[in-house]
């Protein structure tokens, strides 16, 4: 698809200052072809890549029809989505309502509520003097319930929680542990920056078990059991939460002791009851959720936005109505979509659909100010690429390494591009894997063959 130049033009006026058209230089092409680059690095697997000219042409490519794995590219698309679908400005609401000799914590679907935000909403429920009700419940129906982003990874992953209209902490708790007395002492908490409560409704033992991780659902509780051979050292990890409303019970409960008011045992409701709101807590608005997510690659927020976005009743269906909007762009037969994260080993995208999409919709939106600077550098070490060149995201699964976003060329004028690395037999092995034999290194080579190519570009 050719963009027009109104689009294109409109999309270069959105840039950041790091990324503005430079005055009076014609376009350049690219100094080094970015095939030769590739033919020296000698990367097992498939690489595909695309840079678009302003003019919305192909100035170099590879394999760009090629269908291959987003991993957390995607999330670059689910961000133009949800900007398209709720506006900028969007937050989202935790509620408490008072309704009879009930108080209700409902959730609103915010994917960035955190324990110091449980705090201060406790501290204002307090400050209204509400008599301890008879009854507390938790509802999260705002959004699906889902059990897990990607139910083919491992269970004990953090970024593969759970998702329901009521999130804390990202859907993660965080163990500590450390030999006390010849014995493994353990620690769960709802860990915050200033607020970090135990979680109660959590629970974690050593055990002799040849699995590292191993889990167990109960009605109100959730149990880990961790191999005691991997306990001999201190240390601490964040595992995922699979019964968000209990945990948020909770944790809100014990943050409202802590100021006086004293609540009974949560309870998980399914229908949300009328009644009075007498306190509330409201998200950052979107545009600053989604800088976020793509900095830091949350699969949680992805998934939470674009279900937010979609309105659909289930993940597999925000992800088809996704590429419905992806088809009103004129991209929809490059992309196949499985979710709104990348986690997903079902989804598929072409380096020209990915290239296409940012170089339209993504610049009209100012997707770039929401892009990390030179992402590479976190790897490769500062340097990797020209300084403020580059704004971009990173998608990384066992054996696919991408990156999707802009490159200011030698001209100074900005080009989407997109670079898609997969070795897809080795993928296909270890998928759901946590760090199998061989991926580091590989991972390390294809972020290098990632820097060179987009050195070669500026």
């Amino acid at each position: 698809m050719m963009l027009s130049r109104r689009s294109l033009l409109a999309g270069l006026a959105a840039m950041p200052p790091a990324l503005a058209l430079a005055q009076g230089r014609p376009p350049a092409k690219p100094a080094v072809p970015a095939r030769r680059v590739l033919g020296a690095a000698g990367l097992p697997g498939t690489v595909a890549f695309a840079l678009l000219d302003p003019n919305g042409t192909l100035a170099d490519a590879a394999l760009a029809g090629a269908p291959m794995m987003p991993a957390s590219t995607l999330k670059a698309v689910t961000a133009l989505y949800a900007l398209s679908r709720l506006g900028a400005g969007h937050r989202f609401r935790t509620r408490i309502i008072r309704s009879g000799d009930t108080l209700v914590l409902a959730g609103g679907g915010d994917p960035v509520l955190s324990t110091d935000d449980l705090a201060r909403l406790a501290g204002d429920l307090s400050a209204t003097g509400q008599p301890a009700p008879a009854r507390f419940a938790v509802w999260g129906g705002a959004l699906p319930q889902v059990a897990e982003i990607a139910p083919d990874q491992a269970d004990h992953l953090a970024y593969n929680p759970a998702l329901s209209g009521m999130i804390l902490n990202f859907n993660r708790v965080h163990l500590g542990w450390r030999q006390a007395g010849g014995a493994v002492q353990m620690s769960l908490e709802a860990r915050g920056a200033a607020h970090s409560p135990r979680a109660y409704t959590i629970t974690a033992a050593p055990g002799n078990q040849d699995d590292l991780f191993s889990y167990r659902s109960d009605m109100d509780r959730e149990s880990w059991t961790i191999a005691r051979s991997a306990l001999a050292r201190p240390g601490s990890r964040w595992l995922p939460v699979r019964k968000p409303e209990l945990y948020a019970g909770d944790v809100f409960q014990t943050l409202c002791r802590a100021k006086g008011l004293v609540l009974p045992t949560p309870e998980v409701i399914a229908d949300l009851p009328q009644g009075q709101v007498v306190a509330s807590h409201s998200s950052p608005p979107l545009d600053d959720i989604l800088r976020g997510m793509l900095r830091f690659s949350t699969n949680l927020t992805a998934e939470v936005v674009g279900l937010h976005a979609s309105g659909a009743r289930d993940p597999a269906g925000s992800a088809q109505a996704m590429r419905a909007w992806l088809g009103t762009q004129g991209q929809g037969t490059d992309f196949i979509l499985a979710d709104h994260s990348g986690l997903s080993s079902d989804s598929r995208v072409t380096a020209q659909g990915m290239a296409r999409l940012l170089a339209g919709p993504g610049l009209a939106a100012g997707l770039p100010d929401l892009l990390k600077p030179d992402p590479l550098d976190d790897d490769l070490g500062k340097g990797a690429t020209e300084p403020g060149a580059v704004r971009a995201k990173t998608g990384t699964l066992n054996f696919v390494s991408n990156l999707a976003g802009y490159v200011r060329g030698a001209d100074g004028v900005p080009r989407a591009f997109s670079i898609l690395c997969a070795d897809a037999p080795r993928q296909t092995a270890t998928a759901g894997q946590e760090l199998p034999p061989g991926v580091l290194t590989w991972t390390r080579d294809a972020k290098r063959l990632q820097g060179d190519i987009l050195n070669g570009w500026t």
